[in-house]
C-alpha cells in the first residue's frame, strides 16, 4: 500500500508520496513513486504512484520512451503535448493500455494488477493543473471547491485536508499540511512509511522551487509530529460534553 497526496493552489502545487512498498509482512522494500519531468521555463510535470509496482514501472518506462524517441511529437510525448489535459490524456492512456497487459496474463493466475496516478504541472502559457488518472485511463480534476487529490491510502489523512486546505492556502501551509497528513496515515496504517518525498512547484515558475526527501529520524519531521500529538491531546482534554 502507499499514500500519496497532491494540492492545487494558489500559490502552486505541492505533493508529498511515500515509498514503502510491501508484499506481505515479511517482503517490505522502498521504491519511489514521485517522478518528475521538466523542461525548466518551458513546462514541469510532476507524477505519483499508486498501485502494483509492475503497472506503474512499465507506465513509467513508456512515458519516458515516448519521450526519448526520434519522432516525438505533441501526439505522443508529454514534454511535447500542447495542454496539461493532453499530458493527463497521454497518461490515462498509457496507463490503461499497461493496466490491460498485465492483467491480462495475471488473469491467466486468477490475480488482477492495477494502479492510479497524480499528474500535475504546468507548461508555458497555461494554467496550472492536477489530475487523478484511474487504471482504466480516465481521470478527474482537482478544483477550487476540491483542491487536493489522494491515491493510496488515502482516508486517515484526509480529514486534516479537508479542514484546512483551501486555494488561498500558502505553500508553506500546504507543505506542513501533506506532511501531517501523511504522518497521521502512518500512524494508522503499517503498510505507509519513511522516506517521504516532497515536491513543491510554484505557480509560474515552470520548475521544481522545492524537492525534499524526509528519512527516518528527520528532526524537523519529527518534531511537527509531536507537536501535531500534542496539540490533539490538548484540544481534546478542552473539548466539554
Amino acid at each position: 500500500m502507499t499514500y500519496c497526496v497532491g494540492l492545487l493552489l494558489d500559490a502552486g502545487i505541492v505533493m508529498l508520496s511515500d515509498t514503502r512498498t510491501n508484499a506481505g509482512l515479511d517482503n517490505i522494500a522502498t521504491y519511489r513513486k514521485q517522478f518528475v519531468f521538466e523542461v525548466p521555463g518551458e513546462r514541469v510535470i510532476a507524477i505519483m504512484t499508486a498501485g502494483s509496482l509492475s503497472v506503474t514501472q512499465t507506465t513509467l518506462a513508456r512515458l519516458r520512451e515516448a519521450i526519448e524517441a526520434p519522432d516525438a511529437d505533441e501526439t505522443t510525448s508529454i514534454l511535447k503535448a500542447q495542454t496539461l489535459l493532453k499530458v493527463a490524456e497521454l497518461v490515462g492512456r498509457t496507463l490503461s493500455d499497461v493496466t490491460a497487459e498485465i492483467s491480462d496474463k495475471m488473469a491467466r493466475m486468477k490475480q488482477g494488477a492495477s494502479a492510479s496516478l497524480i499528474v500535475g504541472g504546468q507548461r508555458r502559457g497555461g494554467d496550472m493543473r492536477l489530475f487523478l488518472i484511474y487504471p482504466e485511463g480516465n481521470f478527474i480534476e482537482a478544483t477550487e471547491d476540491t483542491p487536493f487529490l489522494q491515491i493510496g491510502e488515502h482516508k486517515y489523512g484526509k480529514p486534516i485536508l479537508d479542514r484546512v486546505v483551501r486555494p488561498d492556502t500558502s505553500l508553506e501551509d500546504a507543505q506542513k499540511a501533506v506532511l501531517l497528513s501523511m504522518d497521521s496515515t502512518m500512524r494508522s496504517n503499517l503498510s505507509v512509511g519513511l522516506p517521504l518525498d516532497l515536491l513543491v512547484i510554484a505557480r509560474d515558475g515552470l520548475r521544481v522551487t522545492l524537492r525534499r526527501r524526509i528519512e527516518a529520524g528527520d528532526p524537523q519531521f519529527k518534531a511537527m509530529s509531536e507537536a501535531w500529538s500534542a496539540a490533539l491531546r490538548d484540544g481534546f482534554t478542552r473539548i466539554r460534553l
